[in-house]
């Protein structure tokens, strides 16, 4: 009992890690399940520090997983995006957006080598120690530290720029659903950056963009494609939190069909668009309790 109640108090941490490692909700179930069967087969009194042993557990896991993903991932139909996390929508006194978990910042580290995507995950969201994240690798310190480095300048070029506050993210995706849902095509212009960049992830399990759509007048064009197949007496769409920011749910109560729509914003305009449709990074949303 007291190896599953120590385990426990470290599932969330664990969980976090083996999320933002992968980008995949089941991946990250899966690491935290073969966490616990490691841990659970550990003679009492072999780990001193159960915290540090079971990060550098879970992250050898999520490590190994990255390097064999990576070919799988070159493979794939269309652009990547990570599983969304889908939940009702936070307090609205929380200010801050997780940008940690972010599918903006979730995509970019998509395009990180496994070492560098380790590196800076461990050590710049949960403060792993290099020496810590060198056993996870098999480098030395100084080597993880210039992967760390390599990593945070890439995402700094290609992440987008600063947070905003979670009033102004909110405000800007409700602006754009309700133009949506309106047919409104200058509203829909007026929320939109020029240079806004739509990606969607079908997977080649349903109909998507295979290349991201560039520009304000043809990502409001698909959009508006798009909700020609919206049917009010047979879908639903709603606002919930999706990865730690305001974003959009819809979905066919006949058919199952979701989809889910993350977004970044900037000075009050939508800079990115990921719509996720590919059922099987879907699969694990309780739709029923979304709606």
């Amino acid at each position: 009992m007291a190896a599953l109640a120590e385990f426990e108090e470290q599932r969330g941490r664990l969980w976090g890690i083996a999320y933002r490692m992968t980008g995949s909700v089941a991946d990250a179930d899966d690491a935290v399940q073969d966490a616990w069967l490691r841990w659970s087969g550990l003679p009492d009194g072999t780990a001193d520090d159960p915290r540090a042993y079971l990060t550098t557990v879970i992250s050898r896991i999520c490590y190994d997983r990255l390097t064999s993903a990576r070919a799988r991932r070159e493979q794939y139909t269309g652009p990547w995006l990570p599983e969304p996390l889908v939940t009702q929508e936070g307090p609205e006194e929380r200010a801050a957006l997780d940008e940690s978990v972010s599918i903006a910042l979730l995509t970019v580290l998509e395009r990180l080598g496994p070492t560098e995507r380790t590196a800076l995950i461990l050590h710049d969201v949960f403060a792993v120690p290099f020496a810590e994240i060198a056993e996870v690798v098999g480098r030395s310190p100084d080597s993880v530290r210039q992967s760390a480095s390599r990593a945070r300048r890439r995402v700094r070029t290609e992440a987008p720029g600063r947070p905003v506050a979670r009033a102004e993210h909110r405000k800007a995706v409700e602006a754009f659903a309700a133009a949506v849902v309106a047919g409104d095509f200058e509203a829909l212009l007026n929320i939109l950056d020029p240079d806004v960049i739509w990606r969607s992830d079908g997977g080649g399990k349903v109909i998507a963009a295979r290349l991201p759509v560039l520009g304000a007048e043809k990502v409001a064009r698909f959009a508006q494609h798009l909700m020609r197949d919206f049917h009010p007496d047979r879908m639903w769409m709603v606002m919930r939190e999706v990865n730690g920011a305001p974003g959009v749910l819809v979905a066919d109560h006949t058919t199952g069909y979701a989809a889910v729509f993350s977004f970044t914003v900037d000075q009050g305009r939508i800079q990115e668009v990921n719509a996720m449709l590919n059922p099987d990074k879907l699969s694990h949303l309780d739709l029923d309790a979304l709606r």
